[in-house]
């Protein structure tokens, strides 16, 4: 699990590098009370080629998909964000970090509209391991079935990764820890299976792949999308269709995907084992697939990574 975090030397803010401990908003902003704002996780790994960022382009797509959506009017482009978020990488001289871009309603009027606020947005990025923990990848994670459910479609839109829709995942996320499980898995309004706090989540039966649709409250994964790609290469099939509770119970294989989780094997789910209770075969076939595009030892066909150039010299005085 990640720890504090460990600060970064500069964070981009509305167009400028400006000090780690200067990002800072004021207390009567509009997303503190409000939860007005829309994020990202994106990962940069190393390599033997040097610092790459996984899906920047796809990533970049979804925050500004997310914003239409809460219409925020974001003052850049695309391009002038994903260009921002390579020279952050570079400028903090970082070889693999987790990026955190965040667009939110700032300080101006109070009130539960907030069109008239100013849009900021911020660019930080920070060292971060494996989120469910290293040894989860092969060893797999207990988890439960939690008793929150994911918003109903016509409450909080699913498909935006807003701030304020993530107290629903808080709410996941802490009643699993306290009943001793890592992670929880919600249902969707209907009863039928969503997705983990922050994870998408994939069942594995008989050869074949299952995953929620999007209209199961179920939030775009970049690495979900990753994971239905990879699987077509591998020739085994991937099947978005409705999954009941019990499904969980008599897979043979579960996983978690996610930028932070990337494919992080299931074990148990309340209490019941699933499949030999750590990770799978096609989970496994998934993960060296995956992580040999990151390696290099196998080529970026899609043009997924894009690479981070080398910092300049630290030049002595």
């Amino acid at each position: 699990m990640a720890g504090m975090l460990k600060p970064t030397e500069k964070i981009w803010h509305n167009g400028a590098f400006i000090p780690w401990d200067e990002a800072r908003v004021h207390v009567l902003s509009h997303v503190i009370s409000y939860g007005s704002s829309v994020f990202e996780g994106i990962r940069c790994y190393s390599t033997a080629r040097g610092p790459v960022i996984f899906r920047l382009r796809e990533h970049i797509r979804r925050m500004l998909d997310s914003a239409k959506i809460y219409r925020f009017e974001v003052p850049y482009t695309a391009d002038e964000l994903a260009d921002a978020i390579v020279e952050l990488v570079r400028v903090n001289r970082m070889s693999s970090c987790y990026i955190r871009p965040i667009i939110m309603r700032g300080y101006g009027e109070m009130g539960v509209y907030g069109c008239r606020n100013p849009v900021e947005v911020f660019l930080a990025c920070w060292e971060w391991g494996r989120y469910l923990g290293e040894e989860a990848l092969a060893e797999g994670v207990d988890v439960c079935v939690s008793s929150w459910n994911r918003m109903a479609p016509n409450t909080l839109p699913a498909l935006a990764k807003a701030g304020a829709n993530y107290m629903n995942s808080q709410l996941i996320k802490m009643e699993a820890l306290t009943n001793g499980y890592q992670e929880g898995i919600a249902l969707d309004p209907a009863g039928y299976v969503s997705e983990g706090s922050g994870e998408n989540i994939f069942v594995v039966r008989d050869g074949r792949i299952l995953t929620p649709p999007l209209g199961a409250s179920v939030l775009p994964g970049i690495t979900r999308d990753t994971v239905i790609q990879l699987a077509g290469d591998l020739g085994i099939p991937v099947i978005e269709t409705l999954i009941p509770r019990e499904m969980l119970y008599i897979a043979d294989e579960l996983f978690f995907t996610g930028t932070a989780a990337e494919i992080t094997p299931i074990r148990s789910v309340d209490r019941i084992v699933v499949g030999s209770g750590r990770r799978g075969p096609i989970t496994e076939k998934l993960q060296k697939e995956f992580f040999a595009i990151l390696d290099g030892a196998k080529p970026d066909r899609r043009g997924w990574l894009t690479p981070v150039p080398a910092p300049e010299p630290v030049r002595n005085s």
